[in-house]
Order: structure tokens, then C-alpha cells, then sequence
């Protein structure tokens, strides 16, 4: 067990699978957007002590770091410590994490097709996750701004690929909500097509924010969506909202869920992708989620 600077969170290799899950077969997915970008650090064995007891030592630990820890480029894993770990994460800050802070947005445009979104060569991270996530939440808390994103009691009210300029250097891209949203089915036919169509045709995207709802248990849906992104090699980033909600009494509490879902990625992708906690409420992870944005961009943008 390796505590993560988090509140309560540890990671329990404890196998947390249930039944109805286990037939996933989830794949590798780069984790940023570079054809160069290797995401586990190599230990040469020239770098290695002579003595073999020690020598596996590290390499143990090197290979237990690299399977739950998002490690950047230029962070070597016999590096790492503690306080390079963002609170709440499994995400190691490196080189590249640069300035994070948002000063001005702007709404540039809605879309209701891929290849209607912005002409424009400026990174852009979308934002992505079932109905009633609190995707809207999460980016008005994000900017700091109120009604920025539409933010509504009835889910899915996103219907559009909806652009907006954040310090007038790269872009967050809000995406229509997948789940019950009540449309109708051609409508959600449309939705499929025109979504799928962004991520595989934009070459400005950076990285997708999946947002996974820790206040209820993990949904097929969302492991459907991640193992399609996983599939296509679309880079993405876990996003737990609504950390704040504490469900004892109706269910398992967030902390629960969040390490229920982290044991079903850990048994089906290869390489860990990034996750971290967030509350659009009390602002937890806000903060060290724009961090992580900014070593993204910034290694993507060079």
C-alpha cells in the first residue's frame, strides 16, 4: 500500500473487480499526444548499484512506480518523491509543468460537427464525461467564472462541441454528455458520430479529461468510453468529480468507488493513465488539475 498525498485515498491492490466487468478488455493509450513520448522511464543497468539484492530492489520499486504513477518526460523514476506527487493523484509533476493560473476566457464558437470546430494550430484539452457529472461544474469552477459553461438540473444539455479560448493560447473544449440525456435516439446516433469524429480527426487535441462521477459506483458506460479512447489511442486524463459527496448511508463513499474503478483500469490497461480528485464544491483538485494541464500543453506545444 503507497499512500498519494490524498485526504483518505491509498492504492489497494486489494482486486476490487466486479462480475460484470470482467469480460473488459481495455488497451494502452499514449498519454500525450507526441509520437516520441515514451510514458515509463527506463533504468539502464549502468545506472544500477552492482550489488543484486539492491539492484532488484530498485528495479521492484521502478516497476511498482511505473505501474500506478503517471511519471512526464524528464522525471526518471529513481528520482521521485513524495512531494512531486500532486495531492489526490497518481500525477508526478515534471520539467515541463509551467504556468497554470487562468486569467481571462473567452467563448469562441459552437459546433455541431468536427469539422465545423475552430480552424486554429492552439492546444486544446477536451472535456468529457457522462450526463450529470458536473462536467459544467468542473469547468466553471476551473475558469473561476459563473455560467462560463451551461450548468442545468436536466442532464445533457450540452449538445454541441463548444469551444472556448483560455488566456488566448490554448483551448477548452467542451463536450456534449454521454448517458440518459433525454434526446432522441438519432440525436444520440448523432452524437456518437460527430464526437468520435473530433477525437480521431483533431490534431490540436491534446488530451481528454474523462470525468467519472465517484459519488456511485463504476458504470459500464464510462469503461466503455475509456476503453474506446484506450482503443484509439486517444490520450486521457481520469477526472474523479463530486469528492466532496459522502454517500455512507446510500452506498460505498467516494473513496471507495474511486479505488474500485482504479483496480479495473490497473487489471485491464497496460500502463496506469493519470487520475486525480476533484470537487467543483469545496475546489479540491482544482489547482493541481490546471498544473497537470500545463505539463500537457507545454510538452505537447514544444
Amino acid at each position: 500500500m503507497v499512500l498519494l498525498r490524498c485526504r483518505f485515498l491509498t492504492i489497494n491492490l486489494t482486486p476490487l473487480l466486479p462480475s460484470h466487468f470482467q469480460s473488459h478488455n481495455f488497451h494502452t493509450t499514449r498519454l500525450f499526444r507526441k509520437s516520441n513520448f515514451i510514458s515509463i522511464p527506463q533504468i539502464s543497468a549502468s545506472s544500477l548499484p552492482t550489488n543484486n539484492t539492491t539492484k532488484r530492489s530498485i528495479s521492484d520499486s521502478a516497476r511498482f512506480a511505473s505501474s500506478v504513477l503517471f511519471i512526464p518526460p524528464g522525471v526518471e523514476v529513481e528520482e521521485l518523491t513524495e512531494e512531486m506527487v500532486l495531492p489526490g493523484s497518481n500525477i508526478v509533476i515534471g520539467p515541463f509543468a509551467g504556468h497554470s493560473q487562468i486569467k481571462e476566457v473567452e467563448f469562441v464558437k459552437s459546433s455541431a460537427r468536427a469539422r465545423d470546430c475552430p480552424k486554429d494550430d492552439r492546444p486544446e484539452i477536451a472535456i468529457l464525461g457522462r450526463s450529470n457529472v458536473g462536467k459544467s461544474s468542473l469547468i466553471n469552477c476551473l475558469v473561476r467564472k459563473k455560467e462560463v459553461a451551461l450548468t442545468s438540473k436536466k442532464p445533457g444539455k450540452t449538445q454541441l462541441i463548444n469551444h472556448f479560448l483560455v488566456n488566448k493560447s490554448w483551448f477548452i473544449v467542451d463536450l456534449p454528455g454521454y448517458g440518459f440525456a433525454k434526446v432522441s435516439d438519432a440525436a444520440k446516433t448523432d452524437w456518437s458520430a460527430f464526437t468520435k469524429g473530433y477525437f480521431l480527426n483533431r490534431d490540436t487535441l491534446v488530451c481528454v479529461l474523462l470525468l467519472i462521477d465517484a459519488s456511485v459506483p463504476p458504470q459500464k458506460i464510462d469503461l466503455d468510453c475509456a476503453n474506446w479512447l484506450g482503443r484509439n489511442n486517444v490520450p486521457m486524463t481520469f477526472v474523479f468529480t463530486k469528492c466532496d459527496k459522502m454517500k455512507a448511508a446510500k452506498g460505498k463513499r467516494p473513496d471507495e468507488n474511486i479505488k474500485a474503478f482504479q483496480q479495473i483500469i490497473r487489471d485491464n490497461f497496460k500502463i496506469h493513465p493519470p487520475w486525480i480528485m476533484t470537487s467543483s464544491v469545496s475546489g479540491l483538485g482544482r489547482d493541481e488539475l490546471l498544473l497537470h494541464m500545463s505539463q500537457l500543453r507545454n510538452y505537447w506545444d514544444q
